[in-house]
């Protein structure tokens, strides 16, 4: 019998085995991606506005601090889980727009099947935390059930497009009310529509000037004229109800709501101005969080006029402080 030997075979090719370096790097840009998917500075949108209902308030308990952390947690959470859903439902019309078809689910850099496995997790790390008090999460379920026909119908509809996602804002506030109890101030509601209104306008102005109606059909139902009239309009209705609010519901109280509201006009009119001038002037604002985060001039308008409420705010609640401050 002839034995053949080893060397006789003659070897299978085998694939060169990935060096520990690559295979690292490939680890991290997959868990860069999978951050990007759930945008993590728009996480921002939940953690100023759900904490409102804490603002003022005379005391609360430590149980309504926990409550206002999980709801706001909650929001994040489910944000997450819908701009998941909604890069999966868009990823081929987003392939056309010049930004956002750098997308991770747009560009292929993650699958269909990975990021609606990271949509699931999502979820379920949101219904354990909603599961210990189901009965008041109500604004969080609309919120949901608002995106889900926002992302199927309501995002193609002009108008209707911008006020659905404005909505969302509002329910954020009205989850924070919800878990501590109080009266939801009806200024505030409107401040934050209107003011949610302006942006998105904005928004809407900026994908005019850049794609057109390729990437979103509802734009045809804009035109940069109509866009100037509407942030107009929204822009003065975000101004006088701000106003209203911190003169009638305000943390400040009926004695000194009146000073909160003039201390807060110059601040207020600067902001709008600000993002005006960039929205017209700079054609920017494509973006709103990165305005609002990362435009110099805003932020440090914003400090300014948080510092110069938080101090009324202070002497409000300890008139001995006051007392001392004009001596």
């Amino acid at each position: 019998m002839h034995v053949v030997e080893s060397a006789d075979v003659p070897e299978s090719p085998q694939r060169p085995e990935p060096a520990p370096g690559r295979t690292a790097q490939a680890r991290t840009h997959l868990i860069a991606d999978l951050a990007g998917l759930i945008r993590p500075s728009h996480a921002a949108k939940a953690i100023l506005l759900v904490p409102v209902a804490l603002i003022g308030a005379a005391s609360y308990s430590l149980a309504e601090v926990a409550g206002i952390v999980a709801a706001t947690v909650a929001f994040i959470l489910a944000s997450a889980a819908v701009y998941i859903g909604n890069d999966i439902a868009d990823r081929h019309r987003d392939r056309h727009h010049p930004v956002k078809r750098h997308r991770p689910i747009a560009a292929g850099r993650v699958g269909v099947g990975t990021a609606s496995v990271c949509c699931a997790v999502l979820l379920t790390l949101l219904g354990v935390i909603v599961a210990r008090a189901p009965g008041t999460y109500w604004p969080l379920y609309v919120y949901l059930v608002l995106n889900i026909a926002y992302s199927r119908v309501l995002k193609h509809i002009p108008l209707v497009d911008v006020g659905t996602v404005a909505a969302g804002f509002v329910l954020r506030v009205v989850q924070g009310y919800e878990v501590t109890g109080g009266r939801v101030p009806a200024w505030l509601l409107i401040t934050v529509f209107s003011m949610s209104l302006v942006l998105l306008i904005g928004k809407r102005r900026q994908e005019l000037l850049r794609t057109g109606a390729v990437h979103r059909p509802a734009l045809r139902g804009y035109s940069m004229e109509l866009t100037n009239w509407l942030l107009q309009i929204a822009s003065v209705l975000s101004l006088v109800s701000g106003l209203m609010y911190l003169r009638d519901e305000g943390p400040f109280g009926p004695q000194h709501g009146q000073t909160a509201m003039m201390l807060s006009t110059p601040f207020a009119l600067f902001a709008l101005f600000r993002y005006l001038q960039i929205q017209l002037v700079d054609q920017d604002g494509g973006d709103p969080v990165r305005i609002l985060l990362r435009d110099r001039v805003m932020v440090a308008n914003s400090m300014l006029w948080a510092a110069t409420l938080g101090v009324t705010l202070v002497l409000v609640h300890h008139p001995s402080l006051a007392a001392l401050v004009t001596l």
